[in-house]
């Protein structure tokens, strides 16, 4: 079985109050969303490789 990356950005939304995760099939994706979600003093954002079993996407 193939193994893929995706891209999960953990970010805090100042705007909610509130901890969300948006996922991005490239690293440079990721990198500009959690680029942009830091927008205050308060926010912050991490970027996660994560290892996805082909079989897995389909689903």
């Amino acid at each position: 079985m193939e193994i893929n990356q995706e891209f999960h950005v953990t970010y805090f939304d100042a705007s909610c109050g509130r901890i969300r995760t948006e996922v991005f099939d490239t690293v440079a994706a990721a990198e500009r969303f959690a680029s942009r979600s830091i927008t205050g003093e308060d926010s912050w954002a991490t970027v996660d490789a994560v290892a996805v079993q082909q079989g897995k996407l389909a689903a």
